[in-house]
């Protein structure tokens, strides 16, 4: 059996919605990464594909190829769950390879209807000796879904190593191979970079970029609300924080904990709006689904009935332990509801092509978790298919929206941290303050009780640049809904125009209204503190920070040090408006030329 063997339809770069797995017309990347395996015939290869690009076509492509050629006997699928054990393995009987996705290790034999087994990280962490020898026993072929997951735990890896270092060949797949940690990855290759740190490298790469440029995957449109926060620490202090604002990593986790908490206001105000756009995404993609990722069941659970409140419909909740959850993700799927809420079930992997519009209203804000996320919106179905993905207004959110399509590589010896949130290297006062407060994980947080919250729309993140009106927007304003009623079917280079269309019209109309005159005695007057109006100025120069790090690759503390070599004046921290004022506009001038 060979690759044009599988069934579907899948063209190189205008791909419809082909059943997950499968294609026999494989796309360009897929045909690329094919010969150069084929060419070489490498017992070791790492693929890295943007998640939403097809990996499994191209793995079950190889393993369709080497049985046919009977380069392998049998094949073995090791992925991260259990769910994707049995997709894996319907995916694979479309394509003509029967797999049993039940097989646990002490098993022995499976029935000789089937040519392989699939298996989790965890199940082959159990008994790497049983699997091993079931490696020997075979000329095998081992598919390594998302492999970054056999250096999640020590036992993890070490099993994965001892149970297939017999194997005849090993394919390696990822759409996200970078860590937060340094543990090295079973059968990846790691060469030093020009710093002298190791660092993975692929055989095959395939990134968000060129996906996007293919019309593979989907762009994404990322809505960022920020807002007040209000809540008592385990001392029993009351604490008052605008959301997105340089603070400690404390004050920075806290915060946010207040904004995701069910009971405040800043959470319903954004799962309303987010179904205002899923509504508009549905006036052209009728069965345009929703997904809210949450934090813990609880959490989930809360958001499910706001949704129900908003909506009139009840959200699909999927839970962590719930043995149903795979059957109530695949009834998702093929429904045309409105919206699911998860907690780290939908986390990677797991195929709804139809979502949409995401919520990411958790805690977790790690790189590796939230390109995962990212990764469940991404995947095209149809010229024009856009993602929205609400998200709160924290740095490193931001910093991860912005730089959505860069290459990351798990690097060894260096830990990753969040050196390019876009307030890192500017603010010296802040990092004096966490190095003596020292920051605290969530379970450390103790005691904690949020005391309210409100949201504002701050702005839209696309394709490396941001757009927003002047100022925080109340939610539910026409200001807002400039963003929110975006047509759902658009391309990136119509999305983009329209970005900048609707934020100009928004300010030609706030300029005639401010040019009318001086308003009239009777009229209110908005007052605006002092400190108000230099908090929205540093927003305004830490986006645009941000925007020039995407598109020059400076790093952020360069940008904010030429800046006050230029212009003058402290740290932004602690800039008056005039000389933040002065920064925005140089920075401006500087993106008009394109050069600082």
């Amino acid at each position: 059996m060979s690759g044009a063997d599988l069934p579907g339809a899948l063209t190189p770069a205008w791909p419809n919605k082909a059943a997950w797995g499968t294609a026999p017309k494989l796309r360009a990347w897929q045909q690329e990464a094919l010969n150069a395996y084929l060419t070489d015939h490498p017992r070791d290869f790492l693929a890295v594909a943007t998640p939403g690009a097809g990996k499994t076509t191209f793995a079950l492509t190889v393993a369709a190829e080497l049985l046919g050629r009977r380069l392998v006997d049998r094949v073995t699928i090791v992925a991260p769950t259990e769910h994707l054990k049995v997709q894996w393995a319907e995916a694979a009987a479309r394509a003509g390879i029967p797999i049993d996705p039940t097989y646990s290790a002490g098993q022995g034999k499976t029935s000789a209807d089937y040519v392989g087994i699939a298996v989790t990280y965890a199940g082959v962490a159990v008994n790497p000796l049983a699997m091993r020898i079931r490696t020997e026993r075979f000329k095998t072929l081992v598919i390594l879904d998302e492999v970054h997951h056999a250096g999640d735990a020590l036992s993890w890896g070490d099993g994965v190593r001892e149970a297939f270092e017999p194997a005849a060949r090993r394919l390696a797949l990822t759409g996200t191979p970078f860590r937060s940690d340094t543990n090295p990855i079973p059968f990846v290759t790691y060469a030093p970079g020009e710093d002298g740190i190791p660092r993975s490298a692929a055989d095959y790469t395939y990134g968000y970029a060129e996906a996007l440029r293919d019309h593979v995957v989907r762009p994404v449109l990322f809505m960022a609300y920020s807002g007040q926060m209000q809540w008592r620490t385990r001392a029993g202090d009351e604490i008052a924080a605008h959301l997105g604002e340089p603070l400690t990593k404390d004050l920075t986790s806290q915060a946010l904990r207040t904004a995701l908490d069910p009971a405040g206001s800043w959470i319903p105000s954004v799962l309303a709006a987010a179904d205002k756009r899923l509504t508009e995404v549905r006036r052209h993609v009728p069965d345009a689904g929703g997904l809210v990722i949450a934090t813990d069941q609880d959490s989930a659970r809360s958001y499910a009935k706001t949704i129900k409140s908003i909506t009139g419909e009840s959200a699909t909740v999927v839970l962590s332990d719930e043995k149903a959850g795979s059957k109530k993700i695949a009834k998702f799927a093929e429904s045309d509801d409105r919206w699911m809420v998860a907690v780290r079930m939908v986390s990677e992997g797991v195929d709804v092509p139809r979502l949409a519009v995401g919520v990411y209203a958790t805690t977790t804000s790690t790189p590796l978790f939230f390109a995962q996320a990212v990764g469940r919106f991404v995947r095209a179905r149809t010229r024009g298919e856009t993602a929205s993905v609400f998200l709160p207004s924290v740095p490193n959110l931001l910093g991860f929206a912005s730089e959505l399509e860069l290459q990351r590589d798990h690097v060894l010896g260096k830990k990753i941290t969040s050196e390019d949130d876009i307030f890192a290297a500017e603010d010296q006062l802040l990092a004096e303050a966490n190095a003596s407060e020292g920051a605290s994980d969530e379970e450390a947080l103790g005691p904690w009780e949020a005391l309210g919250s409100e949201a504002r729309f701050d702005r839209v993140l696309f394709d490396g640049g941001e757009f927003g009106h002047s100022g925080e927007v109340h939610v539910g304003s026409e200001e807002e809904m400039d963003f929110l009623g975006i047509p759902g079917l658009l391309d990136a280079d119509q999305m983009k125009t329209l970005l900048q269309q609707r934020q100009s019209e928004r300010a030609r109309k706030q300029k005639s209204a401010s040019a009318a005159g001086p308003v009239a005695a009777d009229e209110p007057v908005a007052a605006v503190a002092a400190h108000e109006h230099l908090a929205v100025l540093r927003r305004e120069l830490n986006g645009l920070v941000a925007a020039w790090h995407h598109r020059t690759k400076t790093p952020h503390g360069v940008t904010h040090n030429r800046l006050r070599k230029e212009c003058g004046g402290p740290p932004a921290a602690v800039a008056n408006a005039d000389q933040l004022k002065a920064r925005i506009d140089t920075l401006r001038e500087w993106a008009a030329r394109g050069s600082a």
